[in-house]
């Protein structure tokens, strides 16, 4: 937990350090829209819109996998009670086959 800290920390540091050393006015026109603002705003807006952009991308591989991953967990307790049910019936057999077999001899 405190490695987790202490790296926030320095990505903080590290953001403030990459706004202060770039805040020289920056004009962005796309189409229709213009945007003006610092250099480093335009950089983290852009980083902050590709993460949404992964985030959007990946979310259904990541709901498949875990929907995935329950239905085999789910699958896996059904065969170990199988499992526990078929030894309790070969026990069964096996020990009606003992008394079977000592009563005839």
């Amino acid at each position: 937990m405190q490695l987790i800290t202490i790296l926030g920390i320095a990505v903080a540091i590290a953001g403030v350090a990459f706004a202060l050393q770039n805040n020289v006015p920056v004009t962005v026109t796309f189409l229709l829209w213009r945007f003006d603002s610092s250099l480093a705003m335009v950089l983290l807006l852009a980083l902050a819109v590709g993460a949404i952009i992964v985030a959007l991308v990946s979310t259904p591989r990541a709901l498949r996998q875990q929907w995935l991953l329950s239905r085999q967990r789910s699958e896996i307790a059904a065969l170990k009670a199988t499992e526990a049910e078929l030894e309790k019936k070969l026990s069964t057999v096996e020990r009606q086959n003992k008394t079977g077999s000592s009563t005839r001899g």
